[in-house]
């Protein structure tokens, strides 16, 4: 494959390839945790919750895919299997757990917030390391989304 030839040099591209390769990680295990979430939430505040986790699931299926096109687009290739989701990633999963539905909402706010710090050393790194503005503003945009999504669930912990 030819490596694309756009002012970034081929050691840049292929560290900006890793650290979005992390980001898409971390994303699809979060994302897989809160479609398993909305499948099994209960109780009072069922539909609330079902359709909250919904919203932000489909919100994440967007940024993993820009992601994982944005890796093609350096010249990389992307990972998708599970198991290489889970070797690149720093967010746990917890098979066979069901959590009540506050502990959901903990859980996913906390990783949600991992998400948040991991990007803003994402942005910071493709911005100013490697002069790539192109993914700090895909990456800015994936961020203010997990805010808001972090933010939503701190309400919901209160």
């Amino acid at each position: 494959m030819i490596k694309p030839n756009i002012g970034i040099s081929d050691k840049s591209l292929d560290s900006i390839t890793e650290i979005l390769t992390k980001v898409l990680s971390d994303e699809m295990i979060l994302y897989v945790m809160t479609r398993k979430f909305h499948w099994n939430v209960s109780g009072e505040s069922f539909m609330e919750l079902h359709k909250l986790f919904q919203a932000q699931y489909e919100q994440m299926e967007e940024s993993i895919d820009q992601v994982a096109e944005r890796i093609n687009q350096l010249g990389g290739n992307t990972i998708g299997t599970m198991k290489e989701f889970l070797e690149q990633s720093t967010i746990e999963e917890h098979p066979g757990v069901y959590p009540a539905k506050k502990a959901m909402i903990t859980e996913l706010l906390i990783n949600n917030e991992i998400m948040t710090r991991l990007l803003r050393k994402s942005i910071d790194e493709c911005s100013n390391k490697y002069k790539d503005a192109v993914s700090a503003d895909l990456l800015t945009t994936i961020l203010g989304q997990h805010e808001t999504i972090a933010w939503i669930l701190r309400r919901y912990s209160n």
